[in-house]
């Protein structure tokens, strides 16, 4: 049977654009037989030349031109790994209008300004498919887009930051300080140089961003996301919560109610034994509740070479077989213009929290603390104080109820001002995560 290729460019010959390469020549077969897809590389595009790359490009032409991209009428699909945000945007609308559908793993470009990459499908009749944006080899846009499409999806719980996890777990797992689990972290390969990105929650707000606006078809606005990451974390925190039965993680949440949507990323205790709390090292997981399926729960490697490459060659297939142009068309927010999300209010969330304080140990003081705590109708569940020598300030751990964040917040603040508490008191949200029953 005559094979009729499937002709594609892969623009930007980095780490993803390496596996991306590797893939498509080593198991074309693979994928034929598999698919009935024949892929054929026609142009690799990069702006560094020089440099050795672990796989040689055989049979396509290897440059940095894309404009020859752009006149190639042959060429159906590209792939855009290079990254950034300007420059990728302008080259994506390029690619658009030069009738190319477009495959990316560029996070940060959709979620900040994925409006417009959009609407410009949409004008020229193209599609823009981005499995390898979120998670890597997780397929979970795939689960969302379609395995749970006949569902209303209630809440999203994940580890989307592979970095974050990875540093997490030196701390929770060898009681390592955040420094040093960080730079183990960058010597193990699984933290970039400048990790600012990956540490203050803005990558995986990015991924958030992009998830919600497919599981609740509503445009979503990077800039309503509450970010906060973990360069704050404290090792004592991470050990009082083990104590209480806590594992600690930063979670990209997102719940609907009748009141709005509430999308924020932060450290969050975890109970030791939800799933979401045994994911340890690089790995990446979300649980999604929807009223029909219930729990679903998506595990796997969340970036690296191969697992990016892999998502990407799927959605490249996917493309090439049709799919991807039909589901993209049908999806509010993507191939059809959706309202904007209304959101709730931070300050209306309700949570359990844990709180440490480091207060002075006499009489009385204990008790005004959960004073302060009743006055804001904060019912507390449970507290933890060390045996100290009196006149000497200890640590106080106090977990309560649910309770407004907007609630915990005041009592917070009115906490800092009392004289007998030394420091800036700490709280973190316990996530209870809905369940099947």
């Amino acid at each position: 049977m005559v094979k009729a290729a499937v002709k594609i460019a892969v623009i930007g010959f980095g780490t993803v654009g390496t596996g991306v390469v590797k893939m498509v020549q080593e198991n074309a077969e693979h994928i034929y037989q598999k698919t009935g897809v024949w892929l054929e590389l026609s142009h690799v595009v990069d702006t560094d030349l020089k440099r050795e790359r672990p796989v040689k490009v055989v049979g396509g032409q290897v440059h940095d031109d894309l404009q020859k991209v752009l006149a190639d009428k042959e060429v159906k699909i590209a792939a855009e790994l290079v990254g950034g945000m300007t420059a990728a945007a302008e080259m994506h609308k390029k690619l658009l209008a030069a009738g190319k559908d477009v495959v990316t793993a560029n996070k940060a470009l959709l979620a900040e300004r994925g409006g417009e990459i959009f609407a410009a499908a949409r004008q020229y009749d193209r599609c823009v498919a981005f499995e390898a944006s979120c998670m890597g080899g997780v397929p979970v846009i795939g689960a969302i887009g379609t395995g749970l499409a006949a569902n209303r999806i209630k809440a999203m719980y994940g580890i989307v930051n592979g970095t974050c996890n990875y540093i997490l777990s030196g701390m929770s797992g060898a009681g390592k300080d955040y420094d040093r689990a960080l730079k183990e972290a960058q010597a193990a390969g699984f933290a970039e140089a400048d990790p600012t990105l990956d540490v203050n929650g803005t990558d995986s707000a990015h991924k958030l961003a992009i998830l919600s606006r497919l599981a609740f078809g509503r445009e979503v606005d990077f800039k309503d996301i509450a970010v906060q990451g973990i360069d704050d974390v404290q090792l004592a925190d991470i050990r009082y919560g083990q104590e209480l039965g806590y594992e600690l993680k930063l979670l990209a949440l997102a719940d609907q109610t009748e009141k709005g949507l509430s999308l924020r990323v932060l450290p969050a205790f975890i109970r030791r034994q939800e799933a979401l709390a045994q994911v340890s090292g690089p790995f990446n997981a979300v649980s999604i509740f929807a009223d029909a399926a219930g729990h679903t729960f998506y595990y796997g490697r969340g970036a690296g070479m191969m697992p990016t490459a892999s998502a990407v060659v799927a959605d490249i297939i996917e493309v090439a077989l049709g799919n991807a142009g039909r589901d993209f068309a049908a999806r509010a927010g993507f191939g059809r213009e959706a309202q904007p999300a209304t959101m709730r209010s931070g300050e209306e969330t309700t949570s359990q929290f844990y709180l440490r304080l480091s207060s002075v140990d006499r009489p009385g003081v204990l008790a005004r603390i959960l004073g302060v705590l009743g006055e804001k109708k904060i019912s507390v569940s449970g507290c933890l104080q060390r045996a100290s020598r009196s006149g000497e300030y200890v640590p106080v751990v106090i977990t309560t109820y649910q309770v407004r964040q907007g609630d915990m917040q005041e009592a917070v603040e009115e906490l800092a001002r009392l004289e007998a508490v030394q420091s800036e008191p700490v709280c973190i949200p316990v996530a209870a995560l809905p369940s099947d029953d």
